[in-house]
């Protein structure tokens, strides 16, 4: 439980900070300071400004909240649909596990930033969950399927498979509960990945598009001056930083608390 508090404790509070940020900075986040172009930290702009004459701590809160909403929703797209995937072919077995198989095989050899910059080279946020989550989705589906087939041979699973349970019923009662654990740890995982990912495909040119911003847009803008202004790289890669960590540190601790194996 020691490793699930030191990683459920920083998202929490980074969530709180993303919510309630918005209010306590004394500027908003696309409000332009013409008297301050890319000054350092003051008491009117606590961690100075953008080139652009913007408030960096304002920016930072709202391009935090944009890079929350990205990791959980394509978290939560891809271990839905490495559910979904893994346990049709582990379940059904036959033409259905060698298509879905096929497909698999064929996604996991694709490389993520290539597929992500031909299939959505100007995204709007929409779009690049939907890429990056059709794009991480695969290890997953693996491990599920081998789960599933597992399950499928044990007492309880075939019970109801000979009492004339339908499979629907089966896998919803029987199935489902066992694969919770992996499930959760591989959405825990699957939000730093992706805030990581977007990062990385921020400093290709192909993440958030302006006007929007998001930490990896930020510290993409920021790591070419960041020995002239500091400011305007620190907070944001930071906050990036412990987005990923803790993210890793609450799958781990989930990984022991959920499995007692």
């Amino acid at each position: 439980m020691t490793r699930v508090a030191a990683g459920l404790v920083p998202l929490a509070a980074l969530v709180l900070l993303a919510a309630a940020g918005p209010a306590l900075a004394p500027w908003a986040w696309d409000e332009i300071d013409f008297t301050a172009f890319g000054e350092g930290p003051s008491r009117r702009h606590w961690l100075g400004t953008t080139q652009n004459g913007r408030d960096v701590f304002a920016v930072t809160v709202h391009a935090l909240r944009r890079s929350l909403l990205i990791g959980a929703a394509v978290a939560a797209l891809a271990t839905f649909l490495a559910a979904l995937a893994g346990t049709v072919a582990g379940y059904a077995g036959g033409r259905a596990d060698r298509a879905l198989t096929w497909c698999v095989d064929l996604l996991s050899v694709l490389p993520p930033f290539l597929l992500a910059a031909v299939l959505a080279p100007d995204a709007g946020t929409l779009a690049l969950v939907a890429v990056l989550a059709g794009t991480m989705w695969t290890p997953t589906a693996r491990t599920v399927r081998a789960a599933v087939r597992s399950l499928r041979a044990r007492e309880h699973v075939l019970a109801a498979r000979l009492a004339g349970v339908g499979a629907p019923r089966t896998i919803v009662r029987h199935v489902l509960p066992a694969l919770a654990p992996l499930l959760a740890v591989d959405a825990g995982l699957t939000v730093g990945a992706a805030v990581i990912a977007e990062s990385g495909l921020a400093h290709l040119g192909f993440g958030v598009r302006p006007p929007g911003v998001s930490l990896g847009s930020l510290v993409a803008d920021g790591g070419p001056a960041v020995l002239a202004f500091p400011w305007r790289f620190g907070f944001p890669a930071a906050l990036l930083v412990l987005i990923a960590v803790a993210a890793n540190l609450l799958a781990d601790g989930l990984r022991d608390a959920l499995d007692p194996r």
